[in-house]
This record gives C-alpha cells, sequence and structure tokens, in this order.
C-alpha cells in the first residue's frame, strides 16, 4: 500500500508538471500569436507607406524630367532670342528661320 501511494504521488506530481508545461505552453503560444498580430499590421502599415514613397519619388522623378526639359526649351529660346536688350536682332533671327522653314516647304511640296 504504501508503494501504491508514492507511485500515486509520483504519478500526480509527472501530471501537475505535465499540467504546468501545458499551461504555460498555452501562455507563450498566446503571446507568439499575439506577436504574430502586431507583426502582420506593422508590415501592413510599412508596405502602405512605402507604396506612398515610391508613388512620392516616381512623382519627383517626373517633375525632375519636365523641369530638365524646360530647361533645355529655354537654353534654345535664350539660343534663338540673344540678348534682351536686342530685340530687333531677335525679330530679325526669327523671320530668318521663318523664311528658311518656308522654302523648305516649298521643297517639300514640289
Amino acid at each position: 500500500m504504501c508503494v501504491n501511494f508514492v507511485a500515486n504521488v509520483r504519478f500526480f506530481v509527472r501530471m501537475n508538471n505535465l499540467s504546468q508545461i501545458v499551461d504555460l505552453l498555452e501562455i507563450n503560444l498566446s503571446k507568439l500569436l499575439l506577436k504574430y498580430d502586431d507583426l502582420k499590421e506593422e508590415n501592413k502599415f510599412l508596405k502602405q507607406q512605402s507604396e506612398g514613397l515610391e508613388l512620392q519619388v516616381s512623382n519627383q522623378q517626373q517633375l525632375i524630367n519636365d523641369l530638365k526639359q524646360k530647361e533645355v526649351s529655354l537654353k534654345i529660346a535664350n539660343t534663338i532670342v540673344g540678348n534682351k536688350d536686342d530685340k530687333h536682332l531677335t525679330k530679325l533671327k526669327i523671320n530668318t528661320l521663318i523664311r528658311e522653314i518656308d522654302k523648305c516647304i516649298v521643297q517639300l511640296s514640289e
């Protein structure tokens, strides 16, 4: 009877330890699931932020390209126009260019 009692006590201690281990596993699993949900939300936020930044970079790149094109146009215009004080010379240059274009049109239509 004493042997049976000791065996029952050992079994109870093992079961109690097993129960504690299971309880600890449940607690840790719950913590992991909460952390997983938090990380999913953070990942979603970071993806949205990344997409927004990519769009912003794209818009900025388009603006840069537009400004570069305007710079080229202004350089061409300044080359044609020349000095601001010499408007008469600028008009003569424009008229010369128009006559050259007219000659090209005439040659193409022949």
